[in-house]
């Protein structure tokens, strides 16, 4: 630690723009109080992160490691976003490859506090061995975090069948109905086969990360999940500091190149010309590959609503590995003057920010939920994978939006249920509480002063817990 009582900080996140880009406004945010920040990742993922635009961005320093090379990976692929899903292991294995040089590198640095994210299960020891503090940055929310229950006694191993999943956990002491449906436990366990028998779990992972820090940080504010705040804490014995919902602010302006300035342009002269709060914007993230009967499903319930509506489909990247998909015939002239369907690149914060979007069909991941209600907009919600589905069932307790229906079993989508949801929300009277809902909670989402006052405590936090280096 500098004389000045100024830290440097190794930010170290999971190789997934989710997870990159949160660790980046955290880490401008950090920089913003003086502070010297190492953001570590490999050489590709930081070429595409948006440039941080701000005075402190000569306080943060780009730290590329070489992911290692593995043949059962496509060439130059660094994120997830360049992995098909089943091979999703695969990029886990090379990111475990990082040890080394990044051990080498906190050697050499000797930073205040490394701060990691849930995937090196093998970072907190090396840290703790080289006298470093440790800070596990939960991405997730408390709720999710609650659901999968301690580190301390494994509240996955207390679970045996799939149908255990379906259920609030024994240890959750309130009403709630966060829990998974049965379709999303399947295609978890589906997803999943190949990478529990050849790598580290995900659970494994998240619960050394957990045990090995000396504090967590959450991304989450008490405004918003007080109760589960409380119940995390209880259930890992840590201290737990919630770091704010960390929304877009720093990054979204003036960080676009000249072919995005004109793909914005475009889109917003189409939004112009619709009504205030008409369209429905339709986006299921960069990493969910929904399968052809459920993006056929859902084109016809578009086309069913009668509702002006954009969707960001955005075709992955051309490799045969990835999923290929077909809407409806016909579907794009009959829907043309109404609807739009967008496969390159779209903005996703400056369309959820413009006033004629009035409704987010969302595959709820985390980040995606805190764009769309920091702009206030309504969720109808389509939960594929992972903590997609816990966000749901909290969000839809909250009134802040409803689930678009699936069967229970195997998760298959009904036009028409696609349709009177879309309707429900967007022109029904019943729908005015759920827009209604989502407005209030701009309040929290969209407040910048109160979520970085929760950074602030969490850097004064860091400052004061940090550990004496050795000499």
């Amino acid at each position: 630690m500098a004389e000045d009582g100024k830290l440097h900080v190794v930010t170290f996140p999971w190789l997934a723009f989710g997870h990159l880009i949160p660790f980046l406004e955290f880490s401008n945010l950090i920089a913003q109080k003086g502070h010297k920040i190492s953001f570590v990742s490999t050489p590709r993922n930081i070429d595409r992160l948006p440039k941080v635009a701000s005075a402190s961005s000569s306080l943060i320093n780009f730290i590329k490691l070489p992911l290692p090379h593995l043949d059962s990976l496509p060439e130059n692929a660094e994120a997830t976003i360049d992995v098909p899903y089943h091979k999703l292991h695969h990029l886990k294995t090379a990111f475990d490859g990082l040890q080394t040089e990044l051990t080498q590198f906190l050697k050499a640095s000797a930073p205040d506090w490394v701060i990691y994210d849930f995937a090196p299960h093998w970072l907190p020891p090396i840290a703790s061995e080289l006298g470093i503090s440790r800070a596990f940055f939960s991405l997730f929310n408390a709720w999710t975090g609650s659901f999968f229950g301690s580190s301390i006694t494994d509240g996955i191993a207390s679970r045996k069948s799939m149908e255990d999943f379906t259920v609030p956990p024994e240890w959750v002491p309130f009403p709630s109905t966060v829990a998974f449906r049965l379709h999303e436990i399947k295609r978890f366990r589906n997803t999943g086969a190949e990478e529990s028998a050849s790598s580290v779990s995900d659970w494994v992972r998240f619960r050394s990360a957990v045990v090995g820090c000396d504090v967590l940080l959450i991304r989450t504010c008490t405004e918003l999940e007080p109760e589960w705040l409380e119940l995390l804490k209880d259930l890992h014995r840590k201290p737990l500091l919630p770091v704010g919902l960390l929304p877009p602010f720093t990054r979204i302006s003036g960080g676009e190149d000249g072919d995005q300035l004109n793909t914005w342009h475009t889109i917003k002269a189409w939004l112009d010309k619709q009504e205030e709060e008409s369209v429905v914007y339709v986006t299921l993230g960069s990493e969910v590959t929904p399968s052809q009967d459920e993006l056929t499903q859902l084109a016809r319930g578009l086309e069913q609503s009668g509702l002006p509506f954009f969707w960001a489909l955005r075709k992955w990247h051309g490799s045969a590995e990835f999923h290929s998909f077909e809407l409806p015939v016909g579907f794009e002239e009959r829907i043309k003057g109404r609807g739009i369907v967008w496969t390159s690149w779209a903005p996703q914060v400056k369309i959820l920010a413009h006033g004629s979007v009035g409704g987010f069909v969302t595959h709820c991941g985390w980040n995606s939920v805190i764009e769309g209600l920091q702009h206030g907009r309504p969720l109808l919600m389509l939960p594929f994978l992972g903590d997609q589905g816990l966000n749901a069932r909290a969000l839809a307790e909250m009134e802040a939006g409803i689930e678009i229906p699936r069967d229970e079993e195997d998760g298959s989508l009904s036009p028409d249920l696609v349709a009177e949801s879309l309707r429900l929300v967007m022109v029904d009277n019943e729908g005015r509480a759920y827009m209604n809902k989502a407005k209030e909670m701009k309040a929290i989402f969209g407040d910048r002063n109160l979520q970085n006052r929760y950074t602030d405590n969490a850097v004064e936090y860091l400052q004061k817990h940090r550990h004496l280096h050795k000499d």
